[in-house]
């Protein structure tokens, strides 16, 4: 197990222990599908054995249906619906990452019986990585030991971190709108809209963008409140379940809306490529971290590191086959010239037709195997992908961070670009996940991002785009001179 007593999205230092690369508390290629659970403590006894059967087909379903990637939940381990979700996952063997909003000793308070703290310390023991979410700005240990509004804003933090780095949100809500702050209401609704009161100052996330949002995917499972007047929202029946989202036509949905589908699709293919190169990514792909280096990084950004590697190799795998592609149809392409010319202008033999036809159907064939591969498409989108993380490697080597408390590095990347990329913010929200709980605070990361990123003319991006100046301005002499010979 790895376990990251995390420190600060904002100032307190961190504690982290590694033992391997995991992501999202899968080891290997695979990017993993995170589920992150959000629900009520109070959960009626006469529905829990009908939620746990909702519960468990909803993750065996997605576990069947992306097996290249594997399925992680996110828990924080609450009483009711945290840990009903979380005994689900382990039983069909899942991963189960719990994120707690305050440090263990804290949040054990939470807990009113010594069986629920038993239960939550028999969970704990099987989670696969374990963050503690920092004290928030203005507050500390002391201010929320006891029950208020400071503790409150824990939760929310909490909310925010889960909805930012997941893929998909279970909510196992009644559906009503409230104002308690890091409430399961705030939560979904946090997810949709990106606000939170009284925790977020306004809404960050705009509308005048490209990409339509992948991120606000909810998977609602409705249920009723042990209390007085618990029962769902008008208009909600209890253990309905339904996809909701943020689409004015068509907000609650029995299957998965299309676009969203496509989006965990791509990162599923993604992570199948990679786990079919695994062997050669691992002995042949470059890292950001030299050995020199190393020590005194982050060990959190071995994460971003370990997804870059896998990205970077299959673009240039890609590449080169398409490459080879486009090499093979321009050769089938000068052979039919070459057969049409001979049979016009030289020997008029029937030969030479045929070689035209079938020079033609090869250039075809391997057309449309190359298309149907998609290897100019996954060369284009894995370098994007690897571009990101560049970017988003150093800047949490660098110790950077969005300025808002609501958003993350990569919330804002690709957003003016096709829609159809969302998937790459959906790699780099779990590739940098305990970075953004534990950012890194050494100045040798600015120190280093500065040399390996900016560098200079002969490392980083200068020294990369002097290197293709020379080499395009090489190219295009000799392109030249090559003409005034032709000419």
């Amino acid at each position: 197990m790895k376990a990251s007593v995390c420190g600060n999205l904002g100032s307190t230092d961190a504690q982290t222990r590694h033992t391997e690369t995991v992501i999202a508390g899968q080891t290997g290629y695979a990017v993993p599908l995170v589920v992150s659970v959000t629900g009520h403590r109070d959960l009626v006894d006469d529905e829990i054995p009908a939620i746990r059967k909702r519960v468990h087909t909803f993750l065996r379903r997605l576990k069947l249906e992306y097996p290249a990637r594997g399925v992680t939940v996110m828990s924080p381990l609450a009483e009711g619906a945290d840990q009903l979700v979380a005994e689900e996952a382990l039983a069909l063997g899942l991963n189960v990452v719990a994120a707690l909003p305050m440090a263990r000793e804290l949040y054990i308070e939470d807990f009113e019986t010594p069986r629920a703290r038993e239960r939550f310390d028999l969970l704990l023991s099987q989670a696969t990585e374990i963050f503690e979410l920092p004290v928030t700005p203005g507050n500390t240990a002391a201010s929320i030991a006891t029950p208020g509004k400071n503790r409150a804003r824990q939760y929310a933090q909490l909310g925010v971190f889960l909805c930012a780095h997941c893929h998909i949100l279970l909510a196992l809500w009644d559906g009503k709108q409230n104002d308690k702050l890091g409430g399961t209401g705030q939560v979904v609704r946090y997810h949709h809209d990106a606000v939170m009161p009284g925790y977020t100052t306004r809404s960050v996330n705009t509308r005048l963008i490209l990409a339509e949002d992948e991120s606000d995917l909810v998977y609602h499972i409705v249920c009723s409140r042990d209390m007085q007047d618990g029962g769902p929202a008008e208009g909600l029946e209890a253990l309905d379940c339904v996809w909701f989202t943020t689409d004015q036509t068509r907000p609650r949905t029995r299957r998965m809306p299309l676009r969203y589908r496509k989006i965990l699709d791509r990162t599923s293919e993604f992570s199948h490529d990679a786990q079919v190169h695994s062997d050669r990514i691992q002995s042949e792909a470059w890292s950001l971290i030299n050995e020199q280096d190393m020590p005194q990084l982050a060990q959190s950004l071995r994460d971003i590191d370990h997804v870059f590697r896998s990205a970077d190799w299959l673009a240039v795998y890609f590449q080169k086959r398409h490459l080879l592609a486009l090499r093979g149809t321009h050769a089938m392409a000068m052979l039919m010239g070459m057969a049409y010319i001979a049979y016009s202008d030289i020997f008029p033999a029937r030969v030479f037709i045929f070689a035209f036809v079938a020079f033609f159907v090869i250039a075809t064939a391997i057309h449309r195997y190359s298309f149907r591969q998609a290897w100019h498409r996954k060369y284009l989108d894995y370098l994007t992908l690897a571009e990101g993380l560049r970017v988003q490697f150093d800047w949490a080597a660098a110790g950077v961070s969005s300025g808002i408390v609501s958003k993350f590095l990569h919330d804002n990347f690709l957003q003016m670009q096709d829609s159809d990329l969302g998937w790459i913010r959906n790699v780099m929200r779990v590739a940098g996940m305990e970075s953004d709980v534990a950012p890194n605070r050494n100045p040798y990361g600015v120190e280093f991002a500065v040399r390996e990123w900016i560098g200079d003319a002969r490392s980083g991006q200068l020294g990369y785009y002097d290197r293709k100046i020379r080499e395009k301005s090489g190219r295009n002499n000799r392109t030249e001179q090559f003409g005034k010979i032709i000419a």
